[in-house]
Order: structure tokens, then sequence, then C-alpha cells
């Protein structure tokens, strides 16, 4: 009897953290400026960096085609380098083309000044998560840097259900699976405003927060890092 308690207490648990909803293992390709910037100085120099992740999210060496939408403003050569010419902006573009599907890509818009540039303010980055179980999840967050660090940062609309057992929390490219993502720490908090410090992870490696159920290996929740 105590053995057929414990068995459908588990399954009940195991039901919880699958939910209700169809998880699919692919993702759309995407290419993603890894340092951008705001602004430079007139005369200086830029080394853009690009990643790309295939359709499991899966980082990918593939020939990046680097443009600019004023070259006399600012110019960039095949490898990302670019030059800052003249004062005014323009947009760096960061461009992968697939085979038999349309490109990828990503930009971002330089502003260059003819004065000196005091330094670019800490990047930032946020989202808002959401539950995909049973269980509750849900609540607002950011990502900045710190030195050398990122700290992800959640918001006093934090709540996540202390029922569920190992809870993780990872960075990754593709929120249906752990394979090849980042893996935070197991969740303590569960209500209220809370942070992470991550060394060893870009600003911009990563495009979904995680939640995992790490016992039954199913996901609980997710949040896209915008």
């Amino acid at each position: 009897m105590r053995f057929t308690i414990a068995l459908s207490a588990i399954l009940l648990l195991f039901s919880g953290c699958i939910g209700d909803d169809v998880v699919f293992d692919t993702v759309p390709e995407a290419v993603r400026i890894l340092n951008p910037v705001d602004s430079i100085m007139v005369g200086s120099t830029r080394q853009f960096e690009a990643r790309f992740t295939n359709n499991i999210g899966e980082a990918e060496e593939r020939v990046v085609f680097w443009s600019s939408s004023d070259a006399a403003v600012l110019g960039i050569d095949d490898a990302g380098l670019a030059t800052a010419l003249a004062a005014g902006k323009a947009t760096v573009t960061a461009e992968v083309r697939l085979d038999g599907k349309g490109p990828v890509s990503d930009a971002v818009e330089v502003v260059v000044s003819e004065e000196e540039v005091s330094g670019d303010p800490a990047g930032e980055r946020s989202g808002t998560i959401r539950t995909t179980s049973s269980y509750l999840l849900e609540g607002s967050f950011t990502l900045r840097e710190d030195g050398e660090d990122i700290v992800l940062e959640f918001g006093s609309d934090y709540r996540a259900s202390t029922s569920l057992p190992g809870l993780y929390v990872y960075l990754t490219n593709n929120p249906s699976t752990v394979n090849n993502a980042f893996e935070i720490g197991r969740v303590e908090t569960f209500n209220g405003a809370h942070s992470y410090r991550i060394s060893g992870v870009g600003l911009n490696d990563y495009s979904y927060l995680l939640y995992w159920c790490k016992p039954f290996s199913v996901k609980v929740g997710d949040g896209e890092i915008r």
C-alpha cells in the first residue's frame, strides 16, 4: 500500500512537471553580434565578432558577411574590423547565408563621433519568464555586464512553485533542451528579487533562460532574452 501511494505521488509530480506543452527540439537558425557598441570616435577601429547557431541551438562555424549602411562614415572589412571615418551614423550588419533558405542577420547602429567617447555604458538585456508546465513560474529579469562577469537579476514580481524537485536554471540557445546549455545553478529563491553572478559567459552568448526539472529531465519554463 505504501509503495502504491509513493508511486502515485511520483507519477503525479512527473505529470505536473511535463505540463501540456508540445516540446519542439528545433529552433530557427540565428546569427548574433557578440560585442555590439553604441559609439566610437573618428579614427578608431572596432573588431566586431558574431556567432551563428544552427537549428538545434549549437554554435557552428559559418562565413559571416559584414556590411555597413554608410561606408563613408564607418567602413568594415570581411573579417568584421570596422574603421570610423567620419562623424555620423551607420548600421553594421552581420549576415550568414543558408543553403536553400533566406539569410539570417543581426545588426547594430553605431554613432561615429569626432569627440572622444568616454566609454560605453554596461550592456543590458531583459525578458520575462513563463511557465510551460502546471507549476507556477513567472517574473521579469535583466541580464547585464559587470566587469568581466554578467549578472542575472530578477524583479520583485518573480514567483516559482516550491513544489518542484531539483529545479535548475540555464542559459541556452535552444529552450527545448539542456544539451549545450550553460547551467547557472539550482533554484534556491522562489519569491521576490534575487540575482546570480555568472562568470565565463558573454552578455550576447545566449538567447533564452530555461528552467528545468532535473530529476525528471523535463522543461518547466523559459524566457527569451531580448
